[in-house]
């Protein structure tokens, strides 16, 4: 008698759920990435974490694309195994949540943006209070690098927030899975040959 091959997914079930938190620093992601973990729930994966783990204070930001890419490389696959899943990395640019929304889709997942938004000032009195309180849970955030960081954001329009159809890969790649592999070095470039219907 053949052995039944064991996938750990129903096929009758759901699909599992991606959500990409966006947001910057001080908006509060971490915390609506704990309310999503625990109402789903869902696997959580936060890079400040990791970095804090494996470097300390340091936070080299040449390894950061690294770490991203294994956390989102395990989640995607936790995802296409039926569990629901938060990244809660920020994705300040609109290509890398295209990329991830573009994939969740070639892996049968469903893919939801939840966007985050903060004033400056509101901003700032938050990152000074975390780091007043929790030096150990997060990095020093200069005036400078908050409006720099600000200048480069690029916040979701309400077709990202509705889910609308994923742009075009961008000049250069065959597939949003080739761009993302581009941007997130640990991530391979394994996902489906077209987008999606």
């Amino acid at each position: 008698m053949p052995t039944p091959v064991v996938t750990g997914r129903d096929p009758d079930a759901r699909p599992a759920t991606v959500h990409l938190v966006v947001g910057l620093p001080g908006a509060g992601k971490t915390t609506r990435a704990k309310e999503l973990e625990q109402a789903g729930p869902a696997l959580r994966f936060t890079p400040d974490e990791w970095q804090i783990l494996l470097f300390g204070d340091a936070n080299p930001p040449d390894l950061r694309d690294l770490v991203e890419g294994k956390l989102l490389h395990l989640g995607l696959r936790a995802a296409e195994l039926g569990t629901d899943v938060v990244f809660d990395f920020g994705f300040w640019g609109r290509d890398e949540r295209s990329a991830l929304r573009w994939i969740a889709g070639t892996l049968g997942v469903d893919c939801r943006v939840v966007y985050l938004p903060i004033d400056p000032e509101e901003q700032r009195r938050r990152v000074l209070t975390r780091f007043a309180a929790t030096p150990e849970q997060t990095f020093h955030m200069s005036d400078v690098e908050l409006e720099q960081w600000r200048g480069q954001f690029e916040a979701p329009d309400s077709d990202e927030l509705e889910g609308s159809v994923v742009p075009p890969v961008p000049a250069g790649f065959s597939t949003w899975s080739q761009w993302a592999s581009q941007r997130w070095p640990s991530l391979p470039d394994q996902y489906g040959e077209q987008a999606p219907a």
